[in-house]
């Protein structure tokens, strides 16, 4: 059995101020799809999170250019995940002399581009 060599290249956006489980519902969505694919769920989206994974997409194809010297066409999103930063924790005055916390989430977020020949 021949084992098959995968070429894959990943850039990543380290405290980006969105909290991951919003990241995760686009990253839900490109998931496996075509680059060119991808760019267009990404430009169609409504999310707000979709432009800063749009430039995390971008890098990745440049890297995979650079590195592997795979043409954009050959590309898919083979892997893409959010993991949590660090959260800044901030207050909010209420009645009664009380303070509740504002929990402010960042997320760093990677993306993997796989080439693939058709």
């Amino acid at each position: 059995m021949a084992k098959q060599q995968t070429k894959e290249a990943r850039a990543s956006g380290k405290y980006m101020r969105v909290a991951p489980n919003k990241v995760r519902i686009v990253l839900d969505q490109i998931r496996g799809l075509h680059v060119e694919e991808a760019r267009r769920v990404l430009r169609f989206s409504t999310k707000s999170v979709s432009d800063d994974i749009a430039k995390i997409l971008d890098a990745a194809v440049a890297n995979a250019d650079t590195v592997l010297n795979a043409r954009p066409e050959t590309l898919f999103v083979s892997r893409c995940w959010a993991d949590e930063g660090p959260t800044a924790r901030r207050w909010m005055p209420r009645a009664q002399g009380r303070a509740y916390r504002i929990r402010k989430r960042s997320s760093h977020v990677t993306l993997c581009v796989e080439s693939r020949e058709a």
